[in-house]
């Protein structure tokens, strides 16, 4: 992905923003608490709004690729 890389070296091979040590799962954790893509600009000044998408994009090709439990009928 254009915005996204990992790298064993940086944040121990988690997907970070290119060039940053911010994690995907950290500005997937930011949307998900409701703060708001502007907010995620604003902390981060660096950052750009396709960067911020790019991490819901990254989110949803892995989801695309995750096979699905239904952890109800493995708990019984």
């Amino acid at each position: 992905m254009e915005f996204i890389e990992i790298n064993p070296k940086i944040m121990i091979g988690k997907p970070v923003i290119k060039g940053t040590r911010i994690t995907v799962e950290q500005i997937i954790s930011m949307l998900a608490q409701g703060i708001s893509i502007d907010e995620i600009l604003e902390e981060y000044k660096g950052l750009t709004k396709p960067e911020v998408l790019a991490c819901l994009q990254y989110a949803e090709k892995i989801l695309e690729k995750t096979t699905t439990l239904d952890l109800d009928k493995i708990a019984s």
